[in-house]
């Protein structure tokens, strides 16, 4: 099944809805950066929650996403857009623990850290951001972004995101699920809310078992009949770096520099953090750069 993400409705409109199959997109993030278990969960968490966020924006809107505790990855950068455009990285992808948590899973929690922050930067347009951040409050990660959302937004919100990692580090399943109360939910509405989620199997074995997101929302709705889906649309790991971009940083750089780059290395290799393409630039290349420095 390919990635994808439903936005809905439930409830008579009184609360909103969105679900995400991130398995493909999450398993080529893993793929690039060669994250271990634990990296490639806390990664694919990340970039399934950013994914929502993005998907609330507005035309052609970006979120970036920066989780920084005091955990062993460090820190996890993700950012998205409204068109199912993700991607991401971590700092530190060879994680592993032998151990499991308390409740027999993946302790992405260790691996994050229970101290940080973590910070949402929306690319609104016209050259203005808004930044909003807030404590690390789990280390899981779907809680903490259910905190800012709560804190920095003003939003009552449950999200949930899972990963299930095979033992060779691939990726089985991943995806998540976002509720959010809208003005006029009563406290029956939240009541069943929170019987639904409590009854709800993990995010990732729903998946795994090819649950589509329709009956995921299906499920925490109650009943297909409490649920109407307004949009559909396909996910991916999409990264916009190119060479042109790598040669604009390489010339904001300098005469200077740009010299000591001909003279010593004759030539020049730039990797994308986000991706890991690499884009090589010859003495030619780099002797053009030099006349157009300032």
């Amino acid at each position: 099944m390919s990635d994808y993400l439903v936005k809905g409705l439930a409830y008579g409109g009184m609360v909103r809805v969105y679900a995400a199959i991130t398995t493909e997109t999450i398993g080529e993030a893993q793929r690039r950066h060669d994250t271990w278990s634990i990296s490639s969960a806390a990664l694919g968490r990340s970039m399934t929650a950013t994914l929502f966020l993005g998907a609330m924006q507005k035309e052609d809107q970006k979120v970036t996403v920066k989780i920084e505790a005091n955990g062993p990855i460090g820190p996890i950068i993700t950012d998205s857009n409204t068109q199912g455009q993700v991607r991401g990285y971590v700092t530190n992808p060879h994680v592993h623990f032998s151990e499991l948590n308390e409740f027999g899973k993946l302790d992405v929690r260790r691996g994050v850290g229970t101290e940080g922050t973590l910070s949402v930067v929306k690319d609104i347009g016209f050259r203005t951001n808004f930044t909003g951040q807030v404590p690390i409050v789990s280390g899981e990660v779907g809680e903490d972004f259910t905190y800012y959302l709560a804190k920095s937004e003003q939003i009552n919100s449950s999200l949930g995101v899972g990963v299930l990692v095979n033992p060779d580090d691939t990726i089985e399943a991943a995806g998540g699920f976002m509720l959010q109360l809208l003005p006029g939910a009563d406290d029956a509405i939240i009541d069943e809310i929170e019987k639904n989620l409590k009854d709800c199997p993990t995010i990732s074995r729903l998946i795994d078992a090819g649950e589509t997101p329709e009956q995921i929302l299906a499920r925490l709705a109650g009943g297909e009949e409490n649920l109407q889906i307004l949009e559909k649309m396909p996910v991916a790991f999409e990264c916009n770096c190119s060479k042109e971009r790598f040669g604009n940083a390489i010339i904001s750089l300098g005469k200077e520099e740009i010299r000591q780059m001909i003279e010593e290395d004759h030539g020049a290799e730039a990797e994308c953090h986000f991706c890991r393409n690499k884009y090589h630039f010859d003495e030619s290349e780099l002797e053009k750069f030099y006349e157009e420095a300032n």
